[in-house]
């Protein structure tokens, strides 16, 4: 029995440690960390951080095969964030949040393939003030009352 627990966490070790994944740091000049996360040989894998060069965090998400994939988020140089979403092999999808100065929502865009494709809607101190449509990056409209919005538009596209 003790022989069989030897071996089994033998081969368990052996497989934890021989996977080529290895944790990697970049610095910038000064010495400051610019990025931190998982590289398998020469792509990144998992989970990465991104920085300013003031050590603020820049940018915060997964990859998979060298391509950033799914929520992603994207701060300024104070630490603020600026906006956030979803990636699909390196290309923005879906929704993504806007903020303004104040760390509230100024917009949120839905998105296909890094541009806008659907809706956009716009906020003023955290009130909804319009909605625009677009279509493969063109504006095809712009409702500034929600009572004509909801009479053209199916509001379950906005999920």
């Amino acid at each position: 029995m003790t022989k069989t627990i030897f071996i089994l966490l033998g081969l368990f070790l052996t497989l934890s440690f021989s996977g080529s994944e290895t944790y990697f740091r970049n610095y910038y000049e000064n010495g400051a960390v610019k990025s931190e996360g998982w590289k398998n040989m020469t792509s990144k894998e998992g989970y990465w951080r991104f920085y300013h060069t003031n050590g603020e965090i820049k940018a915060k998400g997964p990859f998979q095969n060298n391509l950033k994939t799914g929520y992603w988020y994207f701060f300024n140089e104070t630490g603020r964030l600026d906006h956030e979403g979803h990636f699909t092999r390196n290309k923005k999808v879906n929704w993504w949040l806007f903020y303004d100065e104040q760390g509230k929502v100024n917009h949120k865009c839905q998105l296909r393939n890094g541009i806008k494709d659907g809706y956009c809607l716009k906020y003023e101190k955290s009130k909804l003030t319009s909605a625009e449509k677009y279509s493969d990056g063109k504006k095809i409209k712009e409702w500034y009352d929600f009572s004509s919005f909801k009479k053209e538009n199916n509001l379950s596209d906005l999920k």
